[in-house]
């Protein structure tokens, strides 16, 4: 039985998550639709969402890579892009699309937006929440389609996958490497940290917080808990009263948080290819420096992003090539736990 202050902690973020569900239906008139496909989407079908701004380069491998894991349908926010990104994802047959001009930071960096798309288009389905330089690999993901993994995990009647977000680099000063559009982006950013990682469990809302690798390392190692945070939960069984707290690295109600296993076990998890790093990443953490977009507190971040622009190299003689996701598990960054 829950005692008091566990009851009071549960009602404060039943009220939370109510108040997040109602921002984003109050944000819901700040997206215009350009391209409306999903009564294409089919029941059982896997969806994801993405919000973007000036991505072109790097979407046609995105979809691509998706495409291929089995997700059918992708719903997309376009917020303010200038490369032609909206003419992109308007062309895509299996695309639907919506245009914003309004601020990122101000829409909790996307999640209201998602939050109302997600409830009107998802519920009932297993839907990824992503960021256009994320790649999702999962156990078998080479060979096994998302949708055995998402029958899977409803027969373990689990409702949320993890999957930590690991930078991906190249060896050499950032920017100075050449990189194509549909281009697989590990031929480019081939190294990683395997280890140097802190984690830790986060009360009230249960998530673990992991934080470490060459962000940490390169541009917070003088005050680590400045470093981004790398525990994400992207895959989740959609249900129109979820909401995300903060990105995807915690959600309401609190239980999708427990995707870890506290007893000495392991449970499936996989990782987050973070491509951050493709050679754009230099003129693009210019102007983010100015948008001050992607930060709460942007001006703590102006070191982080003159660093980037300084093109530093990531590399270190611990650096790690990436071989694929059994390396990645031999080496404890992901798990098959029971799914064989």
């Amino acid at each position: 039985m829950l005692d008091r202050k566990e009851l009071w902690t549960a009602y404060k973020l039943r009220i939370r998550r109510r108040r997040l569900l109602f921002r984003a239906l109050r944000k819901r008139g700040q997206l215009s639709v350009v391209s409306d496909r999903t009564e294409q989407i089919q029941a059982g079908g896997i969806l994801a969402a993405i919000v973007v701004r000036n991505e072109v380069t790097r979407l046609p491998y995105f979809l691509q890579h998706y495409r291929q894991l089995g997700v059918s349908h992708f719903l997309f926010v376009d917020n303010g892009s200038t490369d032609g990104t909206r003419a992109l994802l308007a062309d895509q047959p299996d695309v639907s699309l919506w245009e914003t001009g309004e601020s990122y930071r101000l829409s909790r960096f996307g999640l209201d937006w998602l939050t109302w798309l997600k409830a009107r288009h998802a519920h009932g389905h297993w839907c990824l929440t992503l960021d256009a330089d994320e790649l999702l690999i999962y156990p078998h993901h080479d060979s096994r389609p998302l949708s055995a993994l998402t029958d899977w995990l409803d027969q373990q009647r689990i409702e949320a996958m993890p999957a930590m977000m690991l930078d991906m680099y190249p060896r050499g000063p950032l920017g100075q490497q050449v990189y194509a559009p549909g281009q697989d982006p590990t031929e480019v950013l081939g190294w990683f940290d395997a280890g140097n990682y802190m984690i830790q469990k986060q009360e009230p809302l249960q998530n673990l917080w992991i934080q470490g690798g060459p962000r940490s390392r390169i541009f917070f190692s003088d005050d680590p808990r400045r470093s981004p945070t790398l525990n994400k939960v992207p895959l989740v069984k959609w249900n129109r009263r979820y909401v995300y707290v903060n990105s995807t690295h915690a959600a309401l109600p609190r239980r999708l948080n427990r995707v870890y296993d506290e007893t000495g076990g392991e449970r499936i998890s996989g990782l987050l290819l973070h491509t951050k790093f493709l050679p754009e990443v230099v003129a693009k953490s210019a102007e983010e420096k100015q948008r001050q977009e992607h930060f709460n507190n942007s001006v703590l971040y102006d070191d982080y992003y003159d660093g980037l622009v300084s093109e530093p190299d990531l590399w270190c003689p611990s650096s790690t090539k990436y071989r694929g996701w059994r390396h990645c598990e031999a080496l404890g960054l992901m798990s098959r736990g029971a799914w064989t």
